[in-house]
């Protein structure tokens, strides 16, 4: 048994740090953890809520979407893809993104897909004797990160379209234990309560963001041909813009973000066996006017304390 502490304490832990660190800072198992928590919202008329929402501990109702639908007239649309959180790595276009957020004010922020990595939870078999962060780890280290980029953006929409590496969560849970499906945590988005997931964005009818279409070193070039239409893809880690002016004159952007990670993160090393990558660390913004896309643009790293973004250079 850990610490006694004073309920007042106790509120102020668990706001802090949430379920999980709460317990291991009392020394308590955190179903004794949720067990107070309880006991002193009832006793007080109180409602304890940790840093990451209400999601720890209750039950949301199912609100997964295959696709979500926005309308933004005027502002800008912040849209992030491969973070592969590390736990312990904090990379510069993760404080540019919170930054950026802040100086935006966002009508929307869009994580693209592969918040984690999961190598744990991957169908490929280790290499050598890589290391491979614990599942737990992987996830308690995303909430802190995603939970600072919403609080970065304040109020608006929070999306999460998800990657085949967020897949891999599930998807290893479904093909060993089919009879969990409808228990609480078993899915991403018990994890995550402030995003909304989704495999797809539709903002204004003609703008779809969503992590993966076509491949290959075209692939965003055919995209554009395939979707018919403007299209944010991640995936690809590539960081471009590219334009297809159609016979009717109309023209429409693609866009692949790049990845919020370091290309030469340890959740790549291995399994590139340190070849080259043509990799970028960035992240897009899309500016709306008058419900028209502006052409996109890219925040790239320029160095390890700073980005590019208009023409300036931004310490991050």
């Amino acid at each position: 048994m850990g610490p006694r502490v004073s309920r007042g304490e106790f509120i102020e832990l668990y706001e802090k740090h949430g379920l999980r660190e709460t317990a291991r800072i009392l020394k308590m198992g955190c179903a004794m953890v949720a067990l107070r928590r309880r006991n002193i919202e009832r006793d007080m008329g109180v409602e304890i809520i940790g840093p990451n929402g209400r999601g720890e501990t209750t039950i949301p109702a199912p609100r997964g979407e295959s696709r979500i639908e926005l309308s933004v007239a005027n502002g800008h649309v912040i849209i992030a893809s491969d973070c592969h959180y590390w736990p312990g790595e904090t990379t510069v276009m993760h404080r540019a993104l919170c930054s950026l957020a802040r100086e935006l004010r966002p009508k929307a922020i869009i994580l693209n897909g592969d918040v984690m990595d999961f190598p744990r939870a991957s169908r490929y078999a280790p290499i050598g004797w890589e290391h491979r962060p614990e599942l737990v780890d992987e996830i308690e280290w995303a909430q802190e990160k995603v939970h600072e980029i919403a609080k970065a953006a304040g109020r608006c929409e929070k999306i999460w379209a998800l990657g085949n590496h967020d897949a891999r969560f599930e998807t290893r849970l479904a093909s060993l234990a089919p009879e969990y499906a409808k228990i609480h945590g078993v899915h991403l988005q018990d994890h995550f309560p402030l995003y909304r997931p989704a495999w797809s964005v539709f903002i204004n009818g003609e703008v779809l963001v969503k992590h993966r279409f076509r491949g290959g070193i075209h692939a965003v070039h055919n995209n554009l041909l395939w979707s018919g239409t403007h299209i944010v893809t991640g995936h690809l880690h590539s960081a471009q813009v590219r334009a297809l002016t159609l016979y009717n004159e109309r023209t429409i952007w693609g866009m692949d973000t790049g990845c919020v990670a370091e290309p030469s993160a340890r959740a790549f090393v291995d399994y590139t066996e340190d070849n080259p990558k043509n990799w970028r660390s960035a992240f897009g913004v899309l500016t709306f006017r008058d419900g028209r896309l502006m052409m996109p643009e890219l925040v790239l790293r320029w160095t390890e304390r700073s980005v590019q973004f208009r023409g300036e250079i931004i310490a991050a």
